[in-house]
Protein backbone atom coordinates (compact mmCIF):
# COMPACT_ATOMS: atom_id res chain seq x y z
CA UNK A 1 0.00 0.00 0.00
CA UNK A 2 1.31 3.46 -0.90
CA UNK A 3 1.99 6.39 1.40
CA UNK A 4 2.61 10.07 0.83
CA UNK A 5 5.78 11.70 2.15
CA UNK A 6 5.73 15.46 2.68
CA UNK A 7 8.73 17.57 3.60
CA UNK A 8 7.12 20.68 5.01
CA UNK A 9 8.06 24.33 4.98
CA UNK A 10 7.63 25.16 1.28
CA UNK A 11 5.45 28.13 0.39
CA UNK A 12 2.91 27.13 -2.23
CA UNK A 13 2.82 29.41 -5.25
CA UNK A 14 1.41 29.22 -8.76
CA UNK A 15 -1.70 28.05 -10.59
CA UNK A 16 -3.54 24.88 -9.65
CA UNK A 17 -6.40 23.47 -11.78
CA UNK A 18 -9.56 22.50 -9.89
CA UNK A 19 -11.09 19.22 -11.00
CA UNK A 20 -14.72 18.30 -11.57
CA UNK A 21 -16.68 17.81 -8.37
CA UNK A 22 -16.67 14.28 -6.97
CA UNK A 23 -19.98 14.76 -5.16
CA UNK A 24 -21.63 16.12 -8.30
CA UNK A 25 -20.17 13.46 -10.63
CA UNK A 26 -21.41 10.63 -8.42
CA UNK A 27 -24.92 12.03 -8.82
CA UNK A 28 -24.73 12.72 -12.55
CA UNK A 29 -23.42 9.28 -13.58
CA UNK A 30 -26.57 7.36 -12.51
CA UNK A 31 -28.66 9.69 -14.70
CA UNK A 32 -27.49 7.49 -17.58
CA UNK A 33 -29.94 4.89 -16.26
CA UNK A 34 -32.83 7.24 -17.05
CA UNK A 35 -32.47 7.17 -20.85
CA UNK A 36 -31.73 4.75 -23.66
CA UNK A 37 -29.64 7.42 -25.39
CA UNK A 38 -25.95 8.27 -24.72
CA UNK A 39 -25.05 10.53 -21.81
CA UNK A 40 -21.64 12.19 -22.13
CA UNK A 41 -20.09 13.79 -19.06
CA UNK A 42 -17.15 16.17 -19.46
CA UNK A 43 -14.73 17.21 -16.70
CA UNK A 44 -15.17 13.91 -14.83
CA UNK A 45 -12.43 13.66 -12.18
CA UNK A 46 -10.13 10.64 -12.28
CA UNK A 47 -10.99 9.16 -8.90
CA UNK A 48 -11.37 5.73 -7.34
CA UNK A 49 -15.02 6.50 -6.52
CA UNK A 50 -15.79 7.34 -10.16
CA UNK A 51 -14.13 4.11 -11.29
CA UNK A 52 -16.16 2.22 -8.71
CA UNK A 53 -19.40 3.76 -9.91
CA UNK A 54 -18.48 2.94 -13.49
CA UNK A 55 -18.16 -0.73 -12.50
CA UNK A 56 -21.53 -0.57 -10.76
CA UNK A 57 -23.13 0.87 -13.91
CA UNK A 58 -21.58 -1.94 -15.95
CA UNK A 59 -23.39 -4.34 -13.59
CA UNK A 60 -26.69 -3.04 -15.01
CA UNK A 61 -25.57 -3.43 -18.63
CA UNK A 62 -24.46 0.19 -19.11
CA UNK A 63 -21.54 0.52 -21.51
CA UNK A 64 -18.88 3.15 -20.86
CA UNK A 65 -16.49 4.79 -23.30
CA UNK A 66 -13.64 7.08 -22.27
CA UNK A 67 -12.55 9.69 -24.80
CA UNK A 68 -8.86 9.89 -25.61
CA UNK A 69 -6.84 12.24 -23.43
CA UNK A 70 -3.22 12.90 -22.55
CA UNK A 71 -1.89 11.25 -19.37
CA UNK A 72 -0.94 14.67 -17.98
CA UNK A 73 -4.49 16.05 -18.34
CA UNK A 74 -6.74 16.34 -15.34
CA UNK A 75 -10.31 15.15 -15.80
CA UNK A 76 -11.71 13.13 -18.68
CA UNK A 77 -14.75 12.71 -20.92
CA UNK A 78 -16.87 9.59 -20.50
CA UNK A 79 -19.96 8.43 -22.37
CA UNK A 80 -22.51 6.12 -20.76
CA UNK A 81 -25.01 4.17 -22.88
CA UNK A 82 -27.90 2.15 -21.48
CA UNK A 83 -30.13 1.18 -24.42
CA UNK A 84 -31.19 -1.86 -22.43
CA UNK A 85 -30.90 -2.50 -18.70
CA UNK A 86 -29.78 -6.08 -18.13
CA UNK A 87 -29.90 -6.24 -14.33
CA UNK A 88 -31.55 -4.46 -11.42
CA UNK A 89 -29.39 -5.67 -8.50
CA UNK A 90 -26.53 -3.63 -7.01
CA UNK A 91 -24.53 -6.28 -5.11
CA UNK A 92 -22.83 -5.95 -1.76
CA UNK A 93 -19.28 -6.40 -3.04
CA UNK A 94 -19.60 -3.21 -5.14
CA UNK A 95 -21.85 -1.11 -2.93
CA UNK A 96 -19.99 -1.69 0.34
CA UNK A 97 -17.01 0.34 -0.90
CA UNK A 98 -18.98 3.45 -1.79
CA UNK A 99 -21.94 5.02 -0.07
CA UNK A 100 -23.01 6.90 -3.21
CA UNK A 101 -24.10 3.58 -4.73
CA UNK A 102 -27.51 4.11 -3.12
CA UNK A 103 -28.09 6.77 -5.80
CA UNK A 104 -28.94 4.09 -8.37
CA UNK A 105 -32.13 3.34 -6.43
CA UNK A 106 -34.18 6.29 -7.73
CA UNK A 107 -33.30 6.08 -11.43
CA UNK A 108 -33.69 2.30 -11.53
CA UNK A 109 -37.13 2.59 -9.96
CA UNK A 110 -38.07 5.27 -12.47
CA UNK A 111 -36.99 3.38 -15.56
CA UNK A 112 -37.34 -0.30 -14.64
CA UNK A 113 -39.95 -0.16 -11.90
CA UNK A 114 -37.75 -2.12 -9.53
CA UNK A 115 -34.33 -2.13 -7.89
CA UNK A 116 -32.45 -4.16 -5.30
CA UNK A 117 -29.53 -2.33 -3.72
CA UNK A 118 -27.24 -3.45 -0.93
CA UNK A 119 -27.12 -1.20 2.10
CA UNK A 120 -24.18 1.17 1.45
CA UNK A 121 -20.71 1.65 2.91
CA UNK A 122 -18.33 4.62 2.67
CA UNK A 123 -16.32 6.66 5.16
CA UNK A 124 -16.69 5.75 8.84
CA UNK A 125 -17.63 9.27 9.96
CA UNK A 126 -20.77 8.45 11.89
CA UNK A 127 -24.30 7.25 11.45
CA UNK A 128 -25.61 8.06 7.97
CA UNK A 129 -28.90 6.19 7.67
CA UNK A 130 -30.80 5.97 4.41
CA UNK A 131 -34.24 6.16 6.00
CA UNK A 132 -35.06 9.47 4.28
CA UNK A 133 -34.15 7.97 0.88
CA UNK A 134 -36.70 5.24 1.51
CA UNK A 135 -39.39 7.49 2.97
CA UNK A 136 -39.32 9.96 0.09
CA UNK A 137 -39.45 7.14 -2.47
CA UNK A 138 -42.42 5.67 -0.63
CA UNK A 139 -44.08 9.09 -0.70
CA UNK A 140 -43.92 9.13 -4.51
CA UNK A 141 -45.35 5.63 -4.79
CA UNK A 142 -42.62 3.03 -4.26
CA UNK A 143 -43.04 -0.11 -2.19
CA UNK A 144 -39.95 -0.66 -0.01
CA UNK A 145 -38.74 -3.80 1.75
CA UNK A 146 -35.54 -4.36 3.73
CA UNK A 147 -34.28 -7.93 3.68
CA UNK A 148 -30.90 -9.63 4.21
CA UNK A 149 -28.94 -6.38 4.02
CA UNK A 150 -30.63 -5.21 0.82
CA UNK A 151 -33.21 -2.57 -0.07
CA UNK A 152 -35.83 -3.99 -2.41
CA UNK A 153 -37.96 -1.32 -4.08
CA UNK A 154 -40.82 -1.69 -6.55
CA UNK A 155 -43.02 0.79 -8.38
CA UNK A 156 -46.73 0.08 -8.97
CA UNK A 157 -47.76 -1.34 -12.34
CA UNK A 158 -47.62 1.57 -14.75
CA UNK A 159 -44.87 3.39 -12.89
CA UNK A 160 -44.46 5.78 -9.97
CA UNK A 161 -47.44 8.12 -9.57
CA UNK A 162 -45.53 11.00 -7.92
CA UNK A 163 -46.40 12.62 -4.62
CA UNK A 164 -45.43 15.10 -1.94
CA UNK A 165 -42.74 14.90 0.74
CA UNK A 166 -41.37 17.28 3.36
CA UNK A 167 -37.92 16.38 4.62
CA UNK A 168 -37.77 16.53 8.44
CA UNK A 169 -34.06 17.31 8.11
CA UNK A 170 -32.09 18.32 5.04
CA UNK A 171 -30.66 15.31 3.18
CA UNK A 172 -28.55 15.76 0.06
CA UNK A 173 -28.58 12.12 -1.03
CA UNK A 174 -32.29 11.62 -0.41
CA UNK A 175 -33.07 14.78 -2.39
CA UNK A 176 -30.96 13.48 -5.27
CA UNK A 177 -32.61 10.05 -5.27
CA UNK A 178 -36.06 11.65 -5.18
CA UNK A 179 -35.27 13.93 -8.12
CA UNK A 180 -34.07 11.05 -10.28
CA UNK A 181 -37.09 8.93 -9.39
CA UNK A 182 -39.63 11.70 -9.94
CA UNK A 183 -38.56 12.90 -13.39
CA UNK A 184 -40.20 9.87 -15.07
CA UNK A 185 -43.19 9.63 -12.73
CA UNK A 186 -46.73 9.78 -14.10
CA UNK A 187 -47.64 12.88 -12.12
CA UNK A 188 -46.27 15.81 -10.15
CA UNK A 189 -43.87 15.52 -7.21
CA UNK A 190 -43.22 18.30 -4.71
CA UNK A 191 -40.27 18.25 -2.31
CA UNK A 192 -40.22 20.59 0.69
CA UNK A 193 -37.11 21.37 2.77
CA UNK A 194 -35.05 19.86 -0.04
CA UNK A 195 -31.27 20.18 -0.03
CA UNK A 196 -29.93 23.26 -1.86
CA UNK A 197 -26.29 22.26 -2.38
CA UNK A 198 -24.65 23.32 -5.68
CA UNK A 199 -24.38 19.61 -6.53
CA UNK A 200 -28.20 19.41 -6.37
CA UNK A 201 -28.40 22.34 -8.77
CA UNK A 202 -25.92 20.61 -11.08
CA UNK A 203 -28.08 17.47 -11.06
CA UNK A 204 -31.22 19.46 -11.84
CA UNK A 205 -29.51 21.23 -14.73
CA UNK A 206 -28.43 17.93 -16.25
CA UNK A 207 -31.92 16.46 -15.87
CA UNK A 208 -33.42 19.54 -17.54
CA UNK A 209 -30.86 19.19 -20.35
CA UNK A 210 -32.18 15.62 -20.75
CA UNK A 211 -35.78 16.84 -21.03
CA UNK A 212 -36.98 16.87 -17.40
CA UNK A 213 -39.40 19.53 -16.12
CA UNK A 214 -38.24 20.92 -12.76
CA UNK A 215 -39.30 24.10 -10.98
CA UNK A 216 -37.63 25.75 -7.99
CA UNK A 217 -34.05 24.76 -8.84
CA UNK A 218 -31.72 26.07 -6.14
CA UNK A 219 -34.51 26.52 -3.59
CA UNK A 220 -35.73 24.29 -0.76
CA UNK A 221 -39.09 23.76 -2.52
CA UNK A 222 -38.78 21.78 -5.75
CA UNK A 223 -41.57 20.68 -8.07
CA UNK A 224 -40.99 17.94 -10.65
CA UNK A 225 -43.49 17.31 -13.44
CA UNK A 226 -42.95 13.76 -14.65
CA UNK A 227 -42.32 13.20 -18.36
CA UNK A 228 -42.67 10.07 -20.51
CA UNK A 229 -38.99 9.80 -21.43
CA UNK A 230 -35.65 11.55 -21.22
CA UNK A 231 -33.11 11.88 -24.00
CA UNK A 232 -29.33 11.90 -24.01
CA UNK A 233 -27.14 14.93 -23.37
CA UNK A 234 -23.58 16.21 -23.16
CA UNK A 235 -22.85 17.98 -19.89
CA UNK A 236 -19.86 19.43 -18.02
CA UNK A 237 -19.47 18.49 -14.35
CA UNK A 238 -19.21 21.51 -12.05
CA UNK A 239 -15.90 22.39 -10.40
CA UNK A 240 -15.18 20.81 -7.02
CA UNK A 241 -15.82 23.42 -4.33
CA UNK A 242 -14.44 21.11 -1.61
CA UNK A 243 -11.23 20.49 -3.52
CA UNK A 244 -10.88 24.25 -4.09
CA UNK A 245 -11.42 24.96 -0.39
CA UNK A 246 -8.92 22.26 0.55
CA UNK A 247 -6.18 23.69 -1.64
CA UNK A 248 -6.98 27.19 -0.39
CA UNK A 249 -6.27 25.94 3.16
CA UNK A 250 -3.06 24.29 1.92
CA UNK A 251 -1.84 27.52 0.36
CA UNK A 252 -2.80 29.59 3.38
CA UNK A 253 -1.10 27.41 6.01
CA UNK A 254 2.20 27.73 4.10
CA UNK A 255 1.88 31.51 3.73
CA UNK A 256 1.62 30.99 0.00
CA UNK A 257 -0.23 32.54 -2.93
CA UNK A 258 -2.07 30.47 -5.54
CA UNK A 259 -4.60 30.77 -8.32
CA UNK A 260 -7.28 28.08 -8.11
CA UNK A 261 -8.17 27.85 -11.79
CA UNK A 262 -11.83 27.02 -12.42
CA UNK A 263 -13.04 27.54 -8.84
CA UNK A 264 -16.40 29.31 -8.52
CA UNK A 265 -16.83 31.65 -5.55
CA UNK A 266 -20.64 31.50 -5.81
CA UNK A 267 -20.55 27.81 -4.88
CA UNK A 268 -18.27 28.18 -1.83
CA UNK A 269 -19.21 31.44 -0.17
CA UNK A 270 -19.28 29.98 3.37
CA UNK A 271 -15.77 28.55 2.92
CA UNK A 272 -14.51 31.85 1.53
CA UNK A 273 -16.07 33.73 4.44
CA UNK A 274 -14.34 31.42 6.94
CA UNK A 275 -10.98 31.83 5.20
CA UNK A 276 -11.31 35.60 5.16
CA UNK A 277 -12.24 35.57 8.85
CA UNK A 278 -9.01 33.62 9.42
CA UNK A 279 -7.04 36.39 7.70
CA UNK A 280 -6.67 34.78 4.28
CA UNK A 281 -7.01 36.96 1.18
CA UNK A 282 -9.50 35.37 -1.26
CA UNK A 283 -10.71 37.16 -4.37
CA UNK A 284 -12.50 35.96 -7.51
CA UNK A 285 -10.93 36.53 -10.91
CA UNK A 286 -11.86 35.60 -14.44
CA UNK A 287 -9.60 32.55 -14.09
CA UNK A 288 -10.89 31.35 -10.73
CA UNK A 289 -9.98 32.25 -7.13
CA UNK A 290 -6.85 34.08 -6.02
CA UNK A 291 -5.76 32.96 -2.53
CA UNK A 292 -2.94 34.55 -0.52
CA UNK A 293 -1.86 34.51 3.13
CA UNK A 294 0.64 37.25 3.86
CA UNK A 295 0.14 37.76 7.59
CA UNK A 296 -0.70 35.88 10.75
CA UNK A 297 -3.70 33.55 10.71
CA UNK A 298 -6.55 34.42 13.08
CA UNK A 299 -8.77 32.16 15.19
CA UNK A 300 -12.29 31.38 13.94
CA UNK A 301 -15.50 30.19 15.61
CA UNK A 302 -18.05 28.43 13.42
CA UNK A 303 -20.44 25.51 13.06
CA UNK A 304 -21.01 23.20 10.12
CA UNK A 305 -24.46 23.40 8.53
CA UNK A 306 -26.33 22.35 5.40
CA UNK A 307 -25.76 24.57 2.37
CA UNK A 308 -25.48 27.56 2.27
CA UNK A 309 -23.79 27.08 5.65
CA UNK A 310 -20.22 25.93 6.20
CA UNK A 311 -19.83 22.43 4.71
CA UNK A 312 -19.01 19.51 6.98
CA UNK A 313 -16.72 18.32 4.18
CA UNK A 314 -14.48 21.37 4.86
CA UNK A 315 -14.33 21.06 8.66
CA UNK A 316 -11.19 18.90 8.90
CA UNK A 317 -9.24 21.01 6.40
CA UNK A 318 -10.10 24.28 8.14
CA UNK A 319 -9.18 22.71 11.49
CA UNK A 320 -5.71 21.90 10.14
CA UNK A 321 -5.30 25.52 9.03
CA UNK A 322 -6.46 26.83 12.43
CA UNK A 323 -3.79 24.77 14.18
CA UNK A 324 -1.41 27.56 13.12
CA UNK A 325 -3.75 30.50 13.89
CA UNK A 326 -3.16 32.95 16.70
CA UNK A 327 -5.62 32.35 19.54
CA UNK A 328 -8.24 29.69 20.15
CA UNK A 329 -10.80 28.53 17.59
CA UNK A 330 -14.04 26.69 18.35
CA UNK A 331 -15.60 24.36 15.78
CA UNK A 332 -18.99 22.68 16.16
CA UNK A 333 -19.80 19.68 13.96
CA UNK A 334 -23.58 19.52 13.56
CA UNK A 335 -23.89 17.06 10.65
CA UNK A 336 -21.99 13.90 11.65
CA UNK A 337 -21.34 12.75 15.20
CA UNK A 338 -18.01 11.03 14.57
CA UNK A 339 -16.07 13.43 12.40
CA UNK A 340 -13.15 14.30 14.68
CA UNK A 341 -11.11 11.16 14.08
CA UNK A 342 -8.34 13.30 12.56
CA UNK A 343 -7.82 15.15 15.86
CA UNK A 344 -5.51 12.55 17.49
CA UNK A 345 -3.40 12.45 14.33
CA UNK A 346 -3.11 16.25 14.18
CA UNK A 347 -2.14 16.26 17.85
CA UNK A 348 0.62 13.77 17.02
CA UNK A 349 2.00 16.51 14.79
CA UNK A 350 2.12 19.02 17.64
CA UNK A 351 -1.37 20.50 17.36
CA UNK A 352 -3.27 21.32 20.55
CA UNK A 353 -6.88 20.30 19.99
CA UNK A 354 -9.45 19.25 22.58
CA UNK A 355 -12.82 17.72 21.80
CA UNK A 356 -16.01 17.40 23.78
CA UNK A 357 -18.92 15.77 22.01
CA UNK A 358 -19.45 17.67 18.77
CA UNK A 359 -17.22 20.60 19.77
CA UNK A 360 -13.51 20.94 19.00
CA UNK A 361 -11.35 23.61 20.62
CA UNK A 362 -8.25 24.38 18.57
CA UNK A 363 -5.47 26.21 20.38
CA UNK A 364 -3.13 27.69 17.80
CA UNK A 365 0.52 26.65 18.02
CA UNK A 366 3.67 28.30 16.72
CA UNK A 367 4.87 25.22 14.87
CA UNK A 368 3.79 21.75 13.78
CA UNK A 369 6.17 18.82 13.53
CA UNK A 370 6.30 16.06 10.95
CA UNK A 371 5.13 12.62 12.03
CA UNK A 372 3.77 9.32 10.74
CA UNK A 373 -0.02 9.63 10.65
CA UNK A 374 -2.93 7.47 9.57
CA UNK A 375 -5.84 8.68 7.45
CA UNK A 376 -9.26 7.71 8.80
CA UNK A 377 -11.58 9.13 6.13
CA UNK A 378 -11.45 11.22 2.98
CA UNK A 379 -11.46 14.76 4.39
CA UNK A 380 -9.43 13.76 7.45
CA UNK A 381 -6.75 12.57 5.03
CA UNK A 382 -6.55 16.00 3.45
CA UNK A 383 -6.29 17.69 6.85
CA UNK A 384 -3.14 15.67 7.54
CA UNK A 385 -1.65 16.63 4.18
CA UNK A 386 -2.39 20.31 4.89
CA UNK A 387 -0.74 20.09 8.30
CA UNK A 388 2.23 18.26 6.81
CA UNK A 389 2.82 21.02 4.27
CA UNK A 390 3.47 23.48 7.12
CA UNK A 391 5.20 21.12 9.57
CA UNK A 392 8.91 21.02 10.32
CA UNK A 393 10.50 17.86 9.00
CA UNK A 394 8.90 14.92 7.27
CA UNK A 395 5.30 13.75 7.45
CA UNK A 396 4.17 10.35 6.23
CA UNK A 397 0.47 9.86 5.51
CA UNK A 398 -0.72 6.25 5.35
CA UNK A 399 -3.98 4.72 4.00
CA UNK A 400 -4.04 6.69 0.76
CA UNK A 401 -7.10 4.89 -0.55
CA UNK A 402 -9.14 7.51 1.30
CA UNK A 403 -7.42 10.37 -0.55
CA UNK A 404 -7.66 8.60 -3.89
CA UNK A 405 -11.44 8.46 -3.50
CA UNK A 406 -11.79 12.23 -3.58
CA UNK A 407 -8.67 14.11 -4.72
CA UNK A 408 -7.51 13.71 -8.30
CA UNK A 409 -3.73 13.09 -8.44
CA UNK A 410 -3.17 15.12 -5.28
CA UNK A 411 0.61 14.85 -5.10
CA UNK A 412 0.94 15.92 -8.75
CA UNK A 413 -1.21 19.00 -8.20
CA UNK A 414 0.63 20.04 -5.05
CA UNK A 415 3.97 19.53 -6.80
CA UNK A 416 2.80 21.96 -9.49
CA UNK A 417 2.69 24.74 -6.90
CA UNK A 418 5.90 23.98 -5.07
CA UNK A 419 5.16 21.30 -2.48
CA UNK A 420 7.91 18.80 -1.63
CA UNK A 421 5.67 15.74 -1.80
CA UNK A 422 5.89 12.25 -3.24
CA UNK A 423 4.00 8.97 -3.27
CA UNK A 424 6.03 5.90 -2.45
CA UNK A 425 5.39 2.24 -1.77
CA UNK A 426 4.48 1.62 1.86
CA UNK A 427 6.91 -1.22 2.28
Amino acid sequence: MDKIIIRGGCKLSGTLPISGAKNAALTLVPCALLTDEPLTLRNLPRLADIDGFQHLMNQFGVSTTIAGSRPEDFGRVMTFEAPRITGTVAPYDLVRKMRASILVLGPMLARMGEATVSLPGGCAIGNRPIDLHLKVLEAIGAEIELAAGYVRARAPDGGLPGGRFSFPVVSVGATENALMAAVLANGKTTLHNAAREPEIVDLCRLLVAMGAKIEGIGSSDITIHGVKRLHGATYRVMSDRIEAGSYACAAAITGGEVMLAGAEIEEMEATVAALRQAGVHVEPTQEGLHVAANGALRAVNLSTAPYPGFATDMQAQLMALLCRAEGTSVLNETIFENRYMHVPELNRMGAHIETSGRTAIVHGVAQLSGAEVMATDLRASMSLVIAGLAAEGETQVHRLYHLDRGYERLEEKLSLIGADIERVGDG
